[in-house]
């Protein structure tokens, strides 16, 4: 049996949280045990304990990186459990403390943005590459714009693997249930029902989503509506932007929803306007799964995800007048989202299922440890 320690600093779920709870879903638990170091009443506790995950609880490490007590703390938890290796989501004194420990460490990259001007030169870009390389054996990138952002950064791509997410597919609601929940949320028949689930930052564009249903309302489009689910930092921007905009009858603010599944069961399509951070959004393929084409931004990993023409529509980040567009096409050709559908969930099983995530996850812990001498001391 192969002991993993994870490590993340979260103390919501986010990202990464819901990528260590979909690899724990389909792991092979005859084979890898997984622990999970966390910050003091995290909540990623009770759903990591429920998916077979051992959960320690940390004093500090809270939503932080680094921090030389973290280190510490982290260092007696390594050496009372005694992992073969530790797997860490953003933490850098995760990867510092297990390579004080002596313990093969992986790190993943989460997230892709643009690299600072400082790191891409000297000296910042030789102190970044020997951080991330001497306190890693192994980086896992979710998609390609990751494993460039790490280049990029000076980081050698002999110490990448690109791991693509993978999720659990979504399940189907009734005929029934999706009726009576569009009925809940006043949505008359025949209508082309967008939505975004996700929080509401700036860098996630939602502002561009209401800019676009501007224009399509400017353009004579009335048989549509945008759900946004979701809190966060912009929310109040974004209900002031609705209302002054005069969209308030197209775009309906949700707020938190517990049901975020049941709604993705109600959408014809699936938006996505980040332009910042977006690596492999989650999101997306969960609707996939449920063979729910998007229009997504050129950002990021999107164009990893999305294939234009053949699951959804891409359109230039920060482009409302495109988005606009593509949003047009899919209103007035519904066999258009019907080729996209099939599209959606012929590309979801072939590359991003929970099990493929799995396996790929479990394969780079493997050839760590193959490439660590068996004489490793722990200590």
């Amino acid at each position: 049996m192969i002991r993993v320690l994870n490590i993340i600093s979260d103390t919501n779920i986010g990202g990464a949280g819901r990528v260590i709870l979909n690899y724990l879903r389909f792991a092979d638990k005859s084979k890898f045990e997984t622990l999970a170091a966390i910050p003091r009443g995290s909540l990623l506790k009770e759903p990591l304990e429920k998916a077979g995950a051992k959960v320690l609880e940390v004093d500090g490490m809270a939503d932080r990186s680094y921090h030389k007590d973290d280190v510490k703390a982290l260092q007696k938890v390594i050496r009372s459990v005694k992992p073969d290796l530790v797997h860490t989501h953003g933490a850098l004194s995760g990867r510092i403390a297990a390579k004080r420990c002596h313990v093969p460490v992986i790190y993943s990259r989460h997230s892709a943005f643009p690299v600072p001007a400082k790191l891409r030169r000297p000296p910042g870009r030789w102190v970044n590459k020997l951080v991330n390389e001497h306190y890693a054996n192994r980086i896992i990138a979710v998609s390609p714009a990751t494993a460039e952002n790490l280049t990029d950064g000076g980081i050698s791509p002999k110490k990448i693997t690109l791991v693509m997410n993978g999720v659990a597919a979504v399940e189907e609601t009734s005929p029934a249930q999706r009726a009576a929940l569009r009925q809940e949320l006043n949505i008359p028949d025949g209508t082309v029902v967008f939505g975004i689930l996700a929080r509401i930052e700036d860098y996630k564009g939602h502002l561009y989503l209401v800019y676009a249903a501007k224009q399509l309302k400017d353009r004579g489009y009335e048989n549509f509506r945008i759900l946004v689910a979701g809190t966060g930092a912009f929310e109040e921007e974004v209900r002031r932007a609705v209302v002054e905009m005069g969209v308030d009858d197209v775009v309906q603010m949700l707020g938190f929803r517990s049901d975020v599944k049941e709604l993705l069961n109600i959408l014809d399509v699936q938006l996505n306007a980040s332009y910042g951070t977006e690596a492999t959004s989650m999101a997306l393929l969960e609707g996939m799964s449920l063979g729910l084409p998007s229009i997504a931004s050129d950002y990021g990993g999107n164009p990893w995800v999305i294939q234009d023409g053949e699951n959804g529509l891409l359109f230039p980040t920060k482009d409302s007048e495109a988005l606009a567009d593509a949003m047009a096409r899919m209103i007035d050709q519904p066999q258009l989202r019907e080729k996209l559908s099939r599209g959606a969930k012929k590309i979801y099983q072939s590359q991003f299922t929970g099990e493929i995530f799995a396996k790929k996850v479990e394969q780079v812990y493997l050839e760590t440890l193959k490439g660590v001498s068996h004489g490793t001391k722990r200590t």
